[in-house]
């Protein structure tokens, strides 16, 4: 655990395991660009990362550096914060963090792990791993974290500022970044005695000071802050204090703010919920379309560079060849979004409604995410109703083509379509722009082997009074040559029998406003299309008039489905997306 890494230790951006493919994210060592966020103008952050894989993600969230928490590493170790942990497995956590991401990382170091010898070569080795600072507490070790008990034992003062002298002579790059933790608040000390520890550990050399506090209230930190003058940088972790508006801190002058535990924290959140959740259901299902996909972990720990890395080196017969599946597969998108929405009352006077807003984004955002995150690209939308309103900005979603139907007052569905004739070539994906639905629903659907398919829900078959406030159109009723069973294990798909005013008996489902159509299926929409233009009925007719027209002379497949979806049409529909998105 102790060794060098491997690799030219000159040029710390390159990590060891990534000296193959990755590039700095900045022509500034990492070094020196922690130490001008610590010393900038500017009020800087430090969001927490434990390992490899919260680094990658601290730096998809666009934060400047890291915090290499010395609770958290504990913490996903399943180890208490009290130097359980040695100090090579920190260095091994803190480096698989180097390896994973271009930020710098100010890493945790608690107390340096003993005396002076043992903090100059922890700084030796982290500078040989490309870590870009460290921060040591003048308190005893084995540690206690500062949150547990009351009026815990500081170190002797100028014993720790040994520690930092030690530290600074044996950094190899004048870069590296030093910061003493003062514990002298958050021990039950005067500020007088704060102070008096934050002059001295800056005299012994320290680049910045974190001052530590665990009051509810940022006061302690705004007083010391009034008193210290600016004499160097100071960092804060309002981990207790955490409801004091940003802003106090940048006008009180603090240099940098660490978010010290959050990721660790949400993770626990995140698995507890969801262990007990599946425990509860026996069931995957609930639960499948909430948390990202494996394709998202290849995509995270970059699986397709190995690929390419392995097209280069090993020989031709040796490169595994990869089947072609819904995420290698190019997929085309449609949305119709032209309606208005009118029911939605004021929700959609000066917008339609796949623009309404569901916890802070459009629906039509969450959609196009669904989709996106299941492979779909070269997404484009019909816009109709208020069509300046679908503003691409707030959609988040790259490659998006927006397209017009102008007509869509006088117009039905299948008009909409017509304006994305050109890009019904090749597999594709249409679908209502008022639906929400769970991925897995799409993942399936890209997976059944037929030209068309459409996506129906089986439990929606309901009388009247049923037991469910939702009642289908009558439009989107179907009949398929075989029923929903929950212990169908046939491969083969239903098939569409009729669809469109059905009685209830007769019924199989309804279908959700979502279909895939293979290359096949997507020349076969073109034709019949076409066919109805020259007839004078395209105009307007709906998706179930052309979908009946196809199974006329073509097979529609109908994958079943039991619930996870909604379609947006009322005051009460629009309570139920949010909850649901």
């Amino acid at each position: 655990m102790e060794t060098a890494a491997a690799g030219d230790l000159s040029s710390p951006d390159l990590a060891p395991r990534d000296l193959a493919h990755r590039e700095p994210a900045a022509t500034q060592s990492r070094f020196r660009r922690l130490r001008d966020l610590i010393e900038g103008p500017e009020l800087g952050f430090l969001m927490e990362a434990h390992s490899g894989l919260s680094a990658k993600l601290v730096e998809e969230a666009g934060f400047a550096g890291i915090w290499g928490s010395g609770l958290s590493m504990s913490a996903s170790l399943g180890l208490r914060d009290n130097n359980e942990a040695s100090w090579t497995q920190v260095l091994e956590q803190a480096e698989y963090m180097a390896d994973a991401s271009s930020l710098p990382i100010l890493l945790d170091g608690d107390t340096g792990y003993g005396n002076f010898n043992n903090v100059r070569r922890l700084v030796r080795k982290l500078c040989e791993r490309g870590i870009a600072g460290v921060c040591i507490e003048d308190k005893l070790f084995p540690k206690t974290n500062s949150f547990i008990g009351e009026a815990q034992p500081l170190a002797d003062m100028e014993e720790f500022c040994g520690r930092l002298r030690a530290g600074k002579d044996a950094q190899p790059d004048d870069d590296f970044v030093l910061v003493a933790r003062v514990e002298a608040l958050i021990s039950g000390h005067s500020m007088d005695e704060a102070l008096r520890r934050a002059e001295a550990y800056h005299a012994a050399g320290a680049d910045a000071i974190l001052m530590h506090s665990k009051k509810r209230h940022a006061g302690e930190i705004l007083a010391f802050m009034e008193r210290w003058g600016g004499r160097c940088p100071v960092i804060i972790v309002p981990t207790m204090y955490y409801s004091t508006p940003t802003d106090m801190f940048r006008h009180a002058g603090i240099s940098t703010i660490i978010w010290a535990n959050h990721l660790v924290r949400a993770s626990i959140t995140a698995m507890r919920e969801t262990a007990s959740r599946i425990h509860r259901e026996q069931s995957l299902a609930g639960i499948e379309a909430e948390i990202v996909s494996v394709k998202d972990i290849f995509a995270l720990t970059e699986n397709d560079e190995l690929e390419a890395a392995g097209e280069r080196y090993l020989p031709a017969a040796s490169v595994p060849v990869r089947p072609p599946g819904p995420s290698t597969r190019p997929v085309r998108g449609i949305v119709l979004a032209a309606s208005h929405g009118a029911a939605l009352g004021a929700y959609t006077a000066d917008k339609p409604k796949c623009m309404v807003d569901l916890r802070g984004r459009p629906l039509l955002s969450h959609l196009l995410g669904v989709l996106a995150r299941a492979g779909v690209r070269d997404l484009a939308v019909v816009r109709g109703y208020c069509k300046a309103a679908i503003d691409p900005a707030r959609l988040a979603v790259g490659d998006l083509t927006l397209l017009d139907n102008d007509e869509h007052a006088s117009t039905g569905e299948v008009a909409s379509l017509l304006c994305a004739i050109e890009r019904l070539r090749g597999e594709s994906v249409v679908v209502y722009g008022d639906v929400l639905f769970r991925r897995y629903i799409l993942d399936a659907l890209l997976a059944v082997e037929a030209d068309i398919v459409i996506a129906v829900d089986a439990l929606r078959q309901r009388a009247p009074g049923g037991g469910s406030r939702h009642e289908p159109d009558p439009r989107d009723v179907v009949a398929a040559d075989k029923p929903f069973s929950a212990s169908y294990l046939d491969d083969q798909p239903a098939r569409l029998v009729s669809m469109g005013e059905l009685a209830v008996p007769e019924a199989s489902g309804e279908w959700i406003g979502l279909l895939r159509l293979s290359a096949r299926g997507a020349d076969l929409v073109r034709d019949e299309l076409a066919l109805m233009q020259a007839e004078g009925v395209a105009g307007t007719a709906d998706l179930p008039a052309l979908l009946s027209r196809l199974n006329a002379r073509h097979p529609v497949a109908v994958h079943y489905i039991t619930g996870h979806w909604l379609d947006v049409d009322t005051i009460t529909d629009l309570a139920d997306a949010r909850n649901f998105s």
